[in-house]
């Protein structure tokens, strides 16, 4: 931030901002990866474990966005990949999650969501952690019916930007249609629907279910039970990451 930017935030919020950093100094790190299918209250509750635990979000579709943007050799790579028409390789993407995690913000630790979707995707993964001598604390399962997922997704609503979820009914924003903290529009994501939710589901399943049972064999998997208040979730994740 330059000089005269500084001045323009208030002392409170610089004081604010120190007390922050302090707090997280003292806290220990943690990798851990979010598992769940779509709607199962991830995006409600990551925000709320970044802050608490001062670990770095690390989404697979921001990040090459982000690298793609900033021209690293990997976004370099993912960009032809993509102008091909070909899928983003699985080294590149480990890649990408590997510049990430040097990043100032992932010195306490990181949240992966949406990788690894398989169990080649998570060797590597844990291949690239071993070299620096970490790895993966914790995977939190995050289970709920798909039947109930339906009503879910229909009525979520995203913060583009900052990625935070809201619900019509679950968790509405304050203002309707507003993000409680810009108070910028929110928008629909356009698979939010039933007919593309029960194909992503059937996707999921029979991805994802052999890497949860990779990780399981590691004693590393938590099983959250999503199909409740989120202040319960809340609750077993607080336990789970003790």
């Amino acid at each position: 931030m330059s000089a005269a930017a500084l001045q323009e935030v208030s002392t409170d919020a610089l004081m604010r901002e120190i007390t922050r950093r302090l707090e997280c100094q003292s806290k220990p790190d943690k990798r851990m990866i979010l598992i769940g299918p779509p709607g199962c209250g991830k995006g409600t509750q990551s925000p709320k474990i970044k802050a608490d635990h001062c670990l770095c979000h690390l989404a697979t579709g921001d990040m090459l966005r982000a690298a793609v943007a900033a021209r690293s050799p990997n976004g370099v790579r993912a960009k032809q990949a993509m102008e091909s028409g070909g899928l983003v390789s699985d080294d590149i993407v480990v890649g990408i999650i590997e510049e990430a995690i040097k990043q100032t913000d992932c010195r306490n630790g990181f949240i992966l969501d949406g990788f690894p979707r398989t169990v080649p995707q998570a060797k590597m993964l844990d291949e690239m952690l071993q070299k620096k001598g970490v790895c993966v604390d914790k995977v939190l399962d995050f289970q709920i019916p798909d039947e109930v997922l339906v009503e879910r997704i229909e009525g979520r609503w995203i913060h583009a930007d900052s990625g935070r979820s809201y619900h019509t009914k679950f968790s509405p924003p304050k203002i309707p249609g507003l993000d409680d903290l810009t108070g910028e529009p929110l928008m629909k994501r356009k698979d939010d629907n039933a007919a593309t939710l029960k194909s992503r589901l059937d996707a999921f399943h029979t991805q994802t279910q052999p890497v949860i049972d990779y990780y399981q064999k590691a004693g590393r998997v938590v099983n959250i039970h999503a199909n409740k208040p989120a202040a319960d979730v809340e609750a077993q994740i607080n336990s789970a990451l003790k």
